[in-house]
């Protein structure tokens, strides 16, 4: 099982028994974002659920809506998310922070927050507008990042844009898994992501939801 706590100052750890992980070495994180509940349906696609088949908890970057929609999620692996102004949908939810959090997960230090704007950067990160490309030359990621979680950080989970991506960039993993139901905006099935953690490992890769359907 996953247990979650909290040292008082904002900062939560997400900790994982040899039993909810399957004896694995690695934590198996399922991503998601944008689900938009119920505007595109009463619930995420059933695909998502055969995508996250065997996670230990999964990320939800934002732009909910609906509890069910949690709920839903949560009948595969516990949930941990944000929502811009959670207080309109989600009061005294546990699972939901309004805007952004901080989440240690397997020795790794994950900012979750909806709508990523990094410092020194004019576009918003998309794959066509990459932190690799349009973070300033010489400038310090994790000093920037920093400035938005309040804390040191290593890996960011994002959402909004709608626009999957998995980039690595001065050694901090960033990754959108884009929306499931609502890929670039358009409606028709979209993408989940899903990361690996371990002691001194970290990797993510998107997950087209069309392999499952």
């Amino acid at each position: 099982m996953t247990q979650l706590s909290d040292d008082g100052y904002g900062n939560q750890s997400v900790t994982c028994s040899d039993e909810c992980s399957g004896g694995r070495h690695t934590m198996r994180v399922g991503i998601i974002s944008d689900t938009h509940n119920p505007s595109v349906g009463a619930q995420p696609p059933p695909e998502v659920a055969l995508a996250f088949n065997g996670v230990d908890v999964i990320l939800h970057g934002g732009d909910i809506y609906l509890p069910s929609c949690l709920d839903w999620l949560e009948a595969i692996a516990p949930v941990y998310a944000v929502e811009m102004w959670a207080g309109s949908h989600f009061k005294e939810d546990p699972r939901v922070v309004n805007s952004k959090r901080v989440l240690h997960l397997e020795g790794h230090t994950i900012g979750l927050i909806h709508d990523l704007l990094v410092p020194g950067m004019a576009q918003e990160v998309t794959e066509h507008s990459p932190v690799s490309k349009h973070f300033p030359p010489g400038g310090d990621l994790s000093t920037a990042l920093e400035t938005v979680f309040d804390s040191p950080v290593d890996i960011v989970v994002f959402g909004h844009t709608h626009y999957a991506i998995v980039e690595e960039y001065q050694g901090i993993l960033m990754v959108n898994p884009g929306s499931p139901n609502l890929p670039k905006q358009l409606q028709r099935l979209g993408q989940v992501a899903i990361m690996d953690l371990g002691p001194g490992h970290k990797s993510a890769e998107i997950i087209d939801l069309s392999n499952f359907s």
